[in-house]
This record gives C-alpha cells, structure tokens and sequence, in this order.
C-alpha cells in the first residue's frame, strides 16, 4: 500500500478531486482496533493496486476534516468517489464487506 498520509491541508486534493475512488481511514496511534484493520487495508490495497487510493488521516492531528465528517468513532472508514461520500463504516469491518462496496464502486 502506498502509504498515503492525508491531512488537513492535503485532503481536498488527495481525496475530493481524486480521479479515482478513495478509501479514507481515520485512525490514532492510541486505537487499537485502528491497529487491527490496518493489516486488513493493506491487503485490500494490494488486491485493488491502481484501481483505488487508500489513505490514513490521523484524528489527533488532523481535527478540522475529522469534524468536517463527523468522525466520532474510530476507526472511521469513508469511501469517497467525485468528492461524495459513497460508504462510511465505523468500527473494525470484515474484509468482505469493505470489498464488496468497493467493488460496487470501480466498475
């Protein structure tokens, strides 16, 4: 996975006028279950390779587009497309169920 490091600075550009979809996992150092996905994106980023960004936006230190999106739980996952929020889950998420909604967006 490309590590993709969004911030409130880069997150416009990197995610909202992204050509491609974009995964966007809000995470903290602190979070545990952040640590446990985290092995599980990188997976569905080697699967999906050019197809997909994935990105991570650390809360702590990015607080403006955490509460942009009303991110009051982590982990957060939102899957944008053309700038619009397209899914969003909170909480750890099998695999399967990040894939299919990703499927359902690059075809």
């Amino acid at each position: 996975m490309s590590d993709l490091i969004l911030t409130d600075q880069n997150f416009s550009e990197e995610v909202l006028k992204s050509p491609k979809p974009v995964l966007v996992d809000f995470w903290a150092e602190w979070c545990m279950p952040c640590q446990m996905i985290a092995p599980v994106l990188q997976e569905i980023a080697e699967e999906f390779g050019e197809k997909i960004k994935i990105g991570k936006l650390n809360i702590d230190e990015n607080p403006l587009i955490s509460t942009t999106f009303s991110v009051e739980a982590i982990p957060t996952l939102i899957l944008f497309k053309n700038g619009k929020i397209i899914q969003r889950f909170t909480g750890v998420q099998p695999k399967e169920v990040i894939v299919e909604v990703i499927n359902s967006v690059i075809k």
